[in-house]
């Protein structure tokens, strides 16, 4: 007959409930930590955490070890109000506990992983696995659970939301400059006057005019407001307007006194934070004459035997400082030569390695192009060579060239 050895079983018994006595200690200690981690606070975190605590999941641009931890627990609880916070059920087994967690709260404080406060309520659901030292401290932590990916869900709706919202702004200020630039372009005896434009994605402010002046004199516009969308587009359409006016009151074969005007115009008109750059130009088709000024925009380019002269005239961007005067020059143009008009889109085009088609490469291609085409078809037909195929355009491109026929 078998007897069992009553200190054998004594003996297993205070091991089993030893075992348990320690599983549930490490419950318990998971509790705290876990209820600490819920109300964000970090002082009870770091009296329950191990020195060398490791963290296996990790938000983005969060570090593993416990101060990275402790951030990223106090930005996760300062982005929510009204948390609510339950353990649903625990195991512990050897120096693990896994605890499954619910909670909700409503993101309406702070960003938190790149998703704005939405307001809403969110629920989730969170299994963690803790391993515990022997000192009773926690030395790691594995989690999954549904709140990250409600997160991400956020995330895109915003992101879509935001993309939905820049179209439709691309969308009115493409419309705005559309319909602020001329819709014909004036037929001159002995002249051909040629413009382009192409607008960029993201509609920047490039503009051109004509202004049909008193004795058949033809006043041209190139210019450039500051900034993108629809800002630059309102910007744009304001310069324009206020250009047409002032020349029409003027009544005058000074540009200079036109840029003048509409420089204190727009002075209280437009943000600080923003400018415009523009070359006004008026031509007498009779003596082939030009008078110009310049409002800090590009140096047009005559085309004269070869060579690529600069018109200079000197003179501050509009809409920058109150009671500025603008320099005036004047040429003569002469059969068969031209002047070239343009917007720093060209220039600023960048080849798939990022070289810049700068002022240099277009200096010389104005120089070398011949009398049976125009600059501007060439220099058009050299940028597409430059920037190769897939060339995304990062700004609006505007030529316009002038050319004194052959009587």
């Amino acid at each position: 007959m078998d007897v069992a050895d009553p200190l054998g079983t004594t003996r297993v018994g205070k091991e089993q409930k030893a075992a348990v006595s320690a599983e549930e200690n490490n419950m318990a200690l998971v509790r705290r930590f876990l209820e600490a981690r819920a109300k964000g606070d970090l002082d009870v975190m770091d009296e329950v955490m191990a020195p060398d605590f490791v963290d296996h999941t990790l938000a983005p641009g969060q570090q593993p070890d416990r101060e990275g931890y402790k951030r990223q627990v106090a930005r996760s609880v300062n982005a929510f109000s009204d948390v609510r916070f339950v353990i649903e059920e625990q195991v512990a087994a050897g120096d693990k506990v896994v605890s499954r967690i619910s909670g909700r709260g409503t993101h309406d404080r702070s960003e938190l992983m790149g998703t704005a406060p939405t307001g809403r309520e969110m629920a989730s659901m969170a299994i963690f696995i803790h391993r515990l030292s022997s000192e009773g401290n926690i030395i790691e932590e594995w989690g999954a659970g549904t709140g990250r990916s409600d997160l991400l869900g956020h995330r895109l709706e915003q992101e879509m939301r935001e993309r939905e919202r820049i179209e439709q702004e691309l969308r009115v200020a493409r419309r705005i400059q559309q319909a602020s630039l001329p819709k014909e372009v004036p037929e001159l005896e002995g002249w051909q006057i040629s413009p382009y434009y192409r607008p960029a994605r993201e509609v920047g402010g490039d503009f051109y005019d004509f202004h049909l002046l008193p004795e058949g004199r033809l006043g041209v516009v190139v210019g450039d407001a500051t900034g993108k969308g629809v800002p630059a587009a309102l910007v744009m359409s304001t310069t324009l307007g206020m250009l047409q006016l002032a020349a029409q009151a003027l009544d005058s074969s000074s540009p200079g006194k036109v840029l003048r005007q509409v420089n204190e115009a727009l002075l209280a008109r437009i943000p600080q934070n923003m400018f415009v750059t523009c070359f006004y130009a008026i031509l007498d088709p009779k003596n082939a004459s030009l008078s110009y000024a310049n409002a800090g925009h590009d140096l047009p380019y005559l085309w004269r035997a070869g060579e690529a002269e600069e018109l200079r005239a000197r003179g501050m961007p509009l809409g920058l400082m109150p009671a500025m005067g603008y320099e005036e020059n004047e040429i003569i143009v002469g059969v068969d030569e031209a002047v070239l008009f343009y917007t720093d889109g060209l220039v600023e085009a960048h080849d798939p390695e990022g070289e810049m088609f700068g002022f240099p490469r277009l200096r010389a291609l104005v120089a070398e192009h011949s009398e049976e085409k125009q600059p501007g078809d060439l220099l058009l037909e050299q940028l597409y060579s430059f920037v190769g195929e897939g060339w995304e355009q990062e700004d609006d491109i505007t030529l316009l060239t002038l050319r004194r026929s052959a009587p």
